[in-house]
């Protein structure tokens, strides 16, 4: 039997980011894949600028900004569009390129990070007690066991670590048959990706920036099951009848089709396992939030488990329940939403949706928010009576002595940010100094304010000691050093480091 910290059930975006959060912090982690190979499906087409920008605090999003097409519009009906270049981020746009480019990129930073990934596993069950959890998996015609202190279940749709544990996926069937293409394209949209609807139908073109485009198609006469083939023609008939248009139809190198549920568990976690991803909430595609909120409930959930592991109190994990289930239920909502308005049957219904959504669009609020929400750049956590009102929310890229602070984070754990003229303060982590006139922060491994105000009064002492039960002069991590941040008019020996995991909205 194999010991390790955590089992990741589950080797696609959401399982290997949190494997990848996990060994980075020094924590053993093992992922169980029932396939024998990475899938070469790639359902998801488009990484979200609060997804870029949490992959940009470990260092990934410039490789994966070599590939794909910068969105920075999405064209609804009738001429309506989503203008995504006001986001206040460093990615103001959509990154649409293939979920199998994601897929390699992460799986390769778990495992440059020292998570195990072995595949051709495939999980039979789970039983947990009071010390740890123990899996039981089929490979190679045999039986294996390993035990863990946490088993986190990013297995998808039809999650075996959802079943095990007794989670009902509570929702309803939305559509069946929906079908997925990779065309070539001679004479495609420019620069957006395109949404519309016809008579029972409707379709999505987002390019991926190497003349080949993804076609997302729906016909409600539709009965094909999940692996029936898929007739190009029929396909191409289906695009023309929701755009006017086949964009100049050419080859067409890969087809699949699947259904869209809207579901999610009631609690994220059961005991010492967890869900993330697909295996905890399915909504419709419209918004293209699925693999990016999988992602971002890995990167909430991953460092929380790295410190109660290094000795903070469990119930710091009970905030992923509080924190990722209503960001859940609001992706459910309001992406369920955006598809039946693009499937209104009724011509006044459209008509007034049209004239309705337009109007809307044109108001600045109404585009910065609807922006916001889709992008996941108006996600934010709560906080307190009496905290500052940073508290909760994600930390903009504001400039640092050293840079910027998505380049600050990249040190595992939490980072203080002192004021541009505050006093040296000692830190058993990563301090930084901002450049700007802004108050001192202490920003969470996730990207979160934790705190924020006045450095010299102390008050992140007792938020940092919450999160990771760790003093501010003492380490969540295994040979990190005490960290003096020097004023400016001073040179600063500080370096990168690996501070103590942990947070703080709560």
């Amino acid at each position: 039997m194999d010991t390790v910290d955590v089992v990741v059930v589950g080797a696609g975006p959401a399982g290997c980011t949190m494997a990848g959060e996990l060994a980075s912090a020094g924590k053993s982690v093992v992922v169980l894949e029932k396939h024998d190979a990475m899938s070469p499906l790639s359902r998801a087409f488009g990484v979200h600028a609060r997804t870029l920008e949490m992959l940009d605090t470990r260092g990934l999003a410039g490789e994966l900004l070599a590939t794909g097409a910068r969105v920075s519009a999405l064209r609804m009906w009738a001429d309506t569009y989503l203008d995504m270049s006001g986001l206040p981020s460093p990615y103001p746009f959509l990154l649409s390129t293939p979920q199998t480019t994601v897929d390699s990129l992460l799986e390769r930073h778990a495992r440059d990070a020292g998570a195990r990934i072995v595949r051709g596993v495939t999980v039979t069950g789970i039983e947990q007690d009071g010390l740890g959890v123990t899996v039981t998996a089929r490979t190679n015609g045999r039986t294996a066991t390993w035990r863990a202190a946490y088993v986190v279940g990013a297995d998808g749709v039809r999650s075996i670590v959802r079943e095990s544990i007794g989670q009902q996926f509570r929702g309803r069937a939305l559509l069946r048959s929906i079908m997925l293409a990779d065309v070539a394209l001679t004479d495609p949209p420019q620069g957006v990706v395109e949404v519309d609807a016809g008579k029972d139908c409707f379709a999505f073109v987002a390019p991926f920036g190497d003349g080949w485009y993804r076609v997302v198609a729906w016909d409600r006469g539709d009965r094909s099951e999940d692996d029936d083939p898929i007739d190009d023609d029929v396909l191409r008939n289906v695009l023309v009848r929701a755009m006017g248009t086949d964009y100049g139809w050419g080859e067409v190198r890969w087809t699949s089709r699947f259904r869209c549920d809207e579901r999610q568990v009631d609690r994220y976690r059961t005991g010492r396992v967890f869900l993330v991803g697909d295996a905890a909430h399915v909504h419709s595609p419209a918004g293209g939030q699925g693999m990016n909120t999988g992602i971002q409930d890995s990167l909430n959930l991953g460092w929380k488990l790295a410190a109660v592991l290094g000795g903070a109190e469990d119930k710091i994990l009970d905030t992923y329940q509080d924190e990722r289930y209503p960001v859940g239920k609001r992706v459910i909502r309001v992406s369920g939403r955006t598809m039946r308005m693009l499937l209104l049957r009724s011509r006044v219904a459209k008509a007034l949706r049209n004239v309705v959504v337009r109007g809307a669009l044109r108001i600045p609020f109404v585009t910065s928010t609807a922006a916001a929400t889709f992008s996941g750049i108006g996600i934010d956590y709560g906080r307190r009576a009496g905290d500052h009102r940073l508290v909760g929310t994600r930390a903009s890229d504001i400039p640092t002595t050293n840079g910027r602070l998505f380049e600050e984070l990249r040190n595992v754990g939490f980072v203080l940010v002192l004021e541009s003229d505050a006093p040296a303060v000692e830190f058993a982590g990563h301090v930084a100094r901002r450049r700007d006139g802004g108050p001192a922060m202490l920003v969470r491994p996730d990207g979160y304010v934790a705190w924020a105000g006045d450095s010299a009064s102390g008050d992140w002492q007792p938020v940092l000691t919450r999160w990771t039960g760790q003093s501010s002069f003492s380490s969540a991590i295994s040979g990190a050093s005490s960290r003096v941040a020097m004023p400016p008019s001073l040179p600063s020996s500080v370096g990168p480091g690996r501070p103590p995991l942990g947070s703080s909205s709560v």
